[in-house]
């Protein structure tokens, strides 16, 4: 199958499109969105020049399973998979921070860390830990939504205090990052998985919070294999990990990290047959379910645009 990295439908009732580094969200009406996840890949905030085939499907029906898995908890924007690269859900005003929540000592925690940090976002963490080893209790971290560039690290008391959101609805939203976190926690558990890290979005229509965008996809979330992990943290061996991290890892291998000056390097097809083998690898171990590649018998962009229209119809 061909990657697909670009969108230009016109929908009815259509008044704006947005297109971020992975989504192209069609505005129907100020009330909808059709949010098509494109085969576009980014790492360091940079879109790389080589879509990977079939990962917007794996990111669309990933999130969709564990929003359903967790509208239990807490409403979420989703009204339909309208395609199997495709939701159409509500359209909220959003928070302008995104909750990330930790339940190991990661990432862009354990660079911190290794930097002499003892405290991230204004939370502490305790000294003698090593990489990737489990915080007694999963520490909040949240960032500012960036319209362009990095996000920022933010503090709890710095959110509030600028009025980014009000104390109530922060505590809110502090409540349901924990509440979802331990149930894809749960979920991952079952699978042979630990879900280390994540991060959440939220929204407001009509008063109330809805949990919006993707979760616990590959991602917005970084997976360990439950299978080993003692021994590798004893040994201090990298984890075995379902995340977007490899391709960050290659990335900086062939000296890429965003910066100024430096030249993303080449994406043969084999890499990115591998990068596609890997999101495909996450689907089934998160999921539990065998990955059914979805009809590219014909034309991709016409499938979606006819199952969209289709879904359209009877909102």
């Amino acid at each position: 199958m061909e990657a697909i990295v670009k969108t230009d439908f016109s929908f009815p009732g259509q008044t704006g499109k947005y297109v971020g580094k992975v989504r192209d969200v069609y505005d129907i009406n100020d009330e909808y969105l059709v949010m098509v996840v494109t085969d576009r890949i980014s790492a360091f905030d940079v879109v790389l020049p080589e879509g990977i085939p079939y990962k917007g499907q794996v990111l669309n029906q990933i999130a969709s399973k564990f929003l359903d898995a967790t509208s239990d908890i807490i409403p979420n924007w989703k009204v339909a998979e309208a395609d199997p690269m495709v939701t159409v859900g509500h359209k909220c005003e959003p928070f302008k921070v995104e909750m990330v929540i930790r339940g190991y000592l990661s990432g862009h925690a354990w660079r911190e860390y290794k930097a002499g940090k003892r405290s991230i976002c204004g939370v502490a963490m305790p000294d003698g830990m090593v990489e990737n080893q489990k915080f007694p209790e999963p520490i909040i971290t949240p960032t500012t939504k960036a319209a362009e560039g990095h996000d920022e690290d933010i503090s709890k008391e710095d959110i509030i205090a600028s009025g980014l959101v009000s104390r109530e609805d922060y505590e809110k939203l502090e409540n349901y990052t924990r509440a979802i976190f331990r149930r894809g926690s749960e979920i991952a558990a079952k699978m042979g998985l630990i879900l280390v890290d994540t991060k959440y979005e939220f929204g407001k229509k009509n008063g109330t919070i809805y949990l919006m965008d993707e979760i616990h996809t590959p991602d917005s979330s970084r997976y360990f294999y439950a299978d080993g992990y003692e021994d590798r943290l004893a040994r201090g061996e990298k984890q075995k990990q379902l995340s977007k991290e490899f391709v960050r890892e290659w990335l900086m291998a062939n000296g890429f990290q965003g910066k100024e000056g430096q030249k993303v390097p080449e994406m043969t097809p084999e890499i990115v047959n591998s990068i596609t083998d890997r999101y495909i690898e996450l689907y089934e171990n998160i999921t539990g379910e065998k990955f059914v590649k979805a009809d590219s018998a014909g034309n991709v962009l016409e499938r979606i645009e006819k199952n969209v229209l289709d879904c359209l119809s009877k909102l």
